[in-house]
């Protein structure tokens, strides 16, 4: 279950990690013939010896994680496809995979038709093997209420920290663990069912169903986003059952394109989708490779992470704030209003701002472990053009006549540099009043808002055409043979299992489709045949964007085609304009996420009807859970979605809100059209189509040059973030990125194999749960005030321009 992206840039475009192309599996260095243990042992052990990693150019390989190889690990040149690796791992997964296999028609030795693939996935499997047991139940409703209590309750905060699946990959091996130990073994027979609340080990599927169940809809529903802003700015609320009905309507109907699309995307084995290989490798790791001995465990790393993160988030959460952002320039010229808008992290440049906080670091773009070193810097690249370069140059010559605006921000304002009211140009049922319009005067926003929507014009048509020149080639040929090969090791084992029948998924969407029909109309949030033009978005694209997915690992934003789509359609109508975005845009994404897991699940040979279910039934707790947070909060919660309300100020949520009033209630006609000052970022849809180009040209023509290092689309795809996310905030990403990625990966390899991703996971928990605590414990006390008690030094950054300042 590949992690999710996290909830970012106020749902503009979601930032996702792009790898380089042909992701080949590389092996660090030849095993010697000790590396591996006796798998078989009745110790029950902590895998620490197999494992997945990335190298500089985004490739995956696999490495060996023994004492004795330290010195090895370290200093060995990565060898392209060792025959030696290759045999030993064949041997090892021998070993491994040696199970009862009730098949006659399998051969023993047939595998996957991709090196990739045949790394990373068994090719046997035991068909009467137990998946999903009363445990699953337990621990995946355990783990989904924690997981969508955490991410929703952080949603609103000003660092939005999100748990992704790898802690529940961490966490849900041990407790499954235990409770295979302490759950009693009485069998019980219920309808003539017979079942068992421990009916024997915790096993890998096991494993993989309490993943699936807990991340299956973990993260903000985008949905809340259109409840949120119309109950905070709207002032309508859409109450809590239709807003029940409008999130499940929006989750569940992908699941519909999912299922429906399931021999084109899960079936096939040219579908390969990398990112679930990586769970692959996960999983097996900790059921398949154990290494014991009296070195720290990478489960006790997690705990003392945890712990730590959670006593140490006391200080910069409530005791002193100010360590959150330590903005240099702020403090050397407290007066001073460009120092404030070079160096502040929500309103200026992030320059010279640094951190004690973790949340910081982590919270916006995820935890910098996860991200490829040479990825990083193509993404911090571009960041220092677009907002070191790009973004003073165009405010400080005061272009689009924004020198009175602050330098970065997503709030809206008049020509004089005043807050935008949208309250003085909309009639009583929220739509634009034309008149008023014209005589309030036209919305305006900064420079860098501005030409980020360019950027992320430039983005769409870069990343299409990158994948063109560097998979174009290959996804045909994959289609092809989807096509045309028979089938595989891995769907004939699948047969084994009762399909679900695609009637299950149509009646679902038949429910889903008719159920946001009834809800669009009864609460004027669409009209009803723009519900079923919303749908065909989806339905055209699920298909082909799935398969760039599942080959290239890159998936193309489709949410500014549907901004347009209703922009144009529908201008004036903002709520429209986002119900539109959330059943045309978001309905694809949520199948595509689901297809991945489907692709997990095919791999690791779970039954197609109990993916089904736990699916469904993580959907649905999530959703409830994730909805009675929203309202919890922003009915108890004073000054919510307002820098009053620190540090609940929504800056997700502001930046959506700015979204539904720039493409619905002005509308792309008048934002971008030929009388507007900002119709010149229209011809970066041009210019994207061509940044790609001479890097391509340029890899080809040098191919051992630094060239190869050089991902366009990533180095760009940084706009789609900025606003809302705090640009201090990525200059702290990058430097824990260096100090993880490059120095320790380089320098302490093993020890970075061993406990790196457990030290992210324990640093993540441990800060979600001490900020949960303390909301409770001082939800209602304040820190007595000092200098560390004041969370913002920057404070001249978003009080006025810069023509402003200067003028006075």
């Amino acid at each position: 279950m590949p992690n999710r992206a996290p909830n970012n840039g106020g749902r503009r475009e979601e930032l996702r990690p792009v790898l380089s192309p042909t992701p080949t599996p590389t092996p660090q260095q030849p095993l010697p013939d000790d590396s591996f243990p006796d798998i078989h042992s009745e110790q029950w052990r902590t895998p620490d010896t197999l494992g997945l990693d990335v190298n500089n150019q985004g490739q995956i390989f696999y490495f060996a994680n023994d004492d004795k190889t330290e010195t090895a690990t370290t200093t060995a040149t990565p060898q392209l496809h060792s025959n030696e690796y290759i045999s030993k791992l064949a041997e090892v997964n021998e070993k491994q995979d040696t199970v009862k296999d009730n098949t006659d028609d399998v051969d023993d030795d047939e595998d996957s038709p991709y090196d990739l693939v045949r790394c990373a996935v068994s090719n046997k499997d035991e068909p009467e093997m137990y998946s999903l047991t009363f445990r699953v139940w337990i621990l995946g409703v355990i783990f989904t209420g924690v997981l969508s209590f955490v991410n929703q309750f952080f949603f609103y905060r000003q660092n939005q920290l999100s748990l992704g699946g790898s802690v529940v990959q961490l966490l849900a091996f041990p407790a499954g663990y235990v409770l295979s130990r302490v759950l009693p073994t009485h069998q019980f027979t219920t309808f003539g069912y017979k079942w068992s609340m421990n009916p024997g080990p915790f096993n890998i599927k096991e494993h993989v169903l309490i993943s699936i169940f807990a991340t299956a809809s973990s993260g903000s529903p985008y949905a809340i986003d259109v409840v949120t802003i119309k109950k905070i700015w709207y002032k309508s609320d859409l109450g809590f059952v239709a807003s029940m009905l409008f999130i499940l309507t929006s989750q569940l109907m992908g699941y519909s394109f999912a299922g429906l699309t399931r021999q084109f995307l899960v079936y096939p084995a040219a579908m390969i989708w990398p990112a679930t290989l990586i769970s692959v490798t996960l999983f097996r790791t900790f059921h398949e490779i154990q290494n014991f001995g009296s070195r720290l465990t990478r489960t006790r790393m997690f705990w003392m992470c945890f712990t730590g993160s959670f006593l140490w988030y006391f200080v910069p959460n409530f005791i002193a704030p100010a360590l959150s952002y330590i903005a240099i320039l702020c403090y050397i010229a407290p007066n001073n209003v460009i120092a404030h808008q070079l160096s502040d992290a929500y309103n200026g440049l992030g320059m010279l701002n640094f951190t004690l906080d973790w949340s910081t670091i982590s919270s916006n773009m995820g935890s910098p472990i996860a991200y490829p070193w040479v990825m990083a810097c193509n993404l911090f690249a571009g960041f220092v053009v677009v907002m070191w370069i790009i973004t003073p140059i165009g405010y400080y010559s005061n272009t689009w006549g924004t020198g009175n605006l602050p330098i970065y921000t997503a709030h809206l304002f008049r020509a004089n540099g005043s807050s935008y009211d949208i309250h003085q140009i909309m009639t009583p049922d929220q739509h634009l009043d034309l008149a008023k319009y014209a005589a309030y005067g036209p919305v305006r926003m900064t420079f860098q808002f501005a030409i980020s929507y360019g950027i992320g014009f430039a983005a769409i048509i870069t990343l299409l055409v990158y994948i063109g020149l560097h998979y174009g080639e290959e996804i045909y040929q994959r289609v092809r043979q989807s096509r045309e090969m028979d089938e595989d090791i891995h769907m004939r084992l699948m047969r084994h299992y009762t399909e679900v029948p695609h009637w299950w998924y149509i009646a679902l969407f038949v429910v889903t489709f008719t159920t946001s029909i009834i809800i669009c109309e009864v609460y004027h949030m669409m009209p009803w045949y723009w519900v079923v033009v919303s749908t065909v978005v989806p339905l055209v694209f699920t298909i082909p964007i799935g398969i760039i997915q599942a080959i290239s690992n890159q998936q193309p934003g489709l949410n500014v085609i549907t901004e347009f789509i209703i922009g144009y359609g529908m201008p004036g109508n903002p709520i429209a304009n986002v119900t539109f975005k959330v059943y045309g845009y978001i309905t694809m994404t949520q199948a595509l996420n689901l297809v991945s897991d489907l692709k997990l699940g095919h791999y690791m040979k779970i039954p197609p009807r109990h993916m089904f279910i736990v699916q469904l039934a993580g959907t649905l707790l999530a959703s409830f859970i994730e909805l009675a947070v929203a309202y919890w909060l922003m009915n108890t919660v004073k000054n919510i979605c307002t820098p009053e309300g620190y540090p609940f100020t929504c800056i997700s949520a502001n930046t959506f809100y700015s979204a539904s009033v720039l493409w619905g209630l002005i509308g792309p006609g008048k934002l971008f059209g030929t009388t507007s000052p900002y119709h010149p970022v229209l011809y970066l849809f041009f210019v994207g189509a061509l940044l790609p180009v001479p890097v391509w040209y340029l890899q080809r023509r040098y191919p051992r040059s630094a060239w190869q290092y050089v991902n366009v689309p990533v180095a760009i795809s940084i706009a789609g973030a900025m606003p809302p996310m705090p640009a201090a905030s990525i200059v702290n990403w990058f430097i824990g990125c260096f100090v993880f990625n490059y120095l320790i990966h380089k320098y302490r390899n093993t020890w970075w194999q061993r406990y790196a991703f457990s030290l992210s996971a324990g640093l993540d928990s441990g800060l979600a749960i001490s900020g949960i605590v303390q909301f409770g414990l001082f939800a209602k006390t304040t820190m007595p005030a000092w200098w560390g008690s004041d969370a913002n030094h920057c404070k001249l950054a978003s009080s006025g321009g810069f023509l402003n300042r200067h003028k006075s």
